[in-house]
């Protein structure tokens, strides 16, 4: 199996209405952004890290961990309200060399390089699916809105580990290449597979109580490795 070059893609924000100013927050003493730049740079098939920003003191802040490209957001790309990641995609993609790429979030801590790699290992050793995307596999009893069950019948109960797996997709990998992304305009490509994870990875920081469970669990994790 040979597995071509792949690049990541993150984009960070300077402004966030629920967690201010989150990813150069501390979480346990290092700014949160540090974590997934650590994670990808011991990846063994990561060859270059893009951080799209529209801050220069995240850009300054990520320069401090190792070799990272900056792309700073044009104007047209400040203010936008819908598809905001495709949008950020294709501008990194028309201004980059290569065909893989990887894009995750700094807001994903917990994301280990050891998953990082797996997901890229099983994308790259098949042929029919033309992009990756994580999931956090669920057992639990879901229901629309209207009330109505959508994984199970409320009139037989069952223990919820006999249920149907159900997915989440938790926003930690996407891989694809910039043939796929410029057929669809979607990092999940014409025929994407899932990539089922450990859901204590995908913790993705998006309220002030994922900031707290993460560096519990970040705490956790590093005490442990110690």
């Amino acid at each position: 199996m040979t597995i071509p070059s792949i690049k990541a893609l993150l984009f960070m924000k300077h402004h966030s209405e629920r967690v201010p100013g989150k990813n150069i927050r501390p979480l346990n003493d290092k700014p949160l952004l540090f974590w997934i730049l650590q994670t990808l740079q011991k990846s063994k098939y990561i060859n270059g890290i893009i951080v799209n920003t529209d801050s220069e003191e995240i850009a300054s802040e990520v320069k401090k961990y190792g070799k990272v490209e900056i792309h700073m957001r044009p104007e047209y790309l400040l203010n936008i309200t819908s598809n905001e990641a495709a949008q950020i995609i294709e501008y990194d993609l028309s201004i980059t060399e290569g065909d893989y790429f990887l894009q995750t979030h700094a807001t994903n801590p917990l994301l280990t390089t050891e998953t990082i790699d797996n997901s890229i290992k099983i994308f790259f050793s098949q042929l029919i699916h033309d992009s990756l995307f994580s999931v956090t596999p669920l057992k639990k009893r879901l229901y629309w809105e209207d009330g109505k069950p959508i994984n199970h019948d409320p009139s037989r109960l069952i223990k919820t580990q006999l249920l149907p797996v159900v997915y989440e997709e938790n926003s930690c990998i996407y891989i694809f290449s910039k043939t796929s992304f410029s057929k669809t305009k979607n990092r999940l490509g014409a025929n994407p597979m899932m990539f089922s994870m450990n859901p204590m990875e995908s913790v993705d920081i998006d309220e002030e109580e994922d900031f707290i469970l993460a560096e519990f669990l970040l705490k956790e994790k590093l005490g442990k490795q110690k």
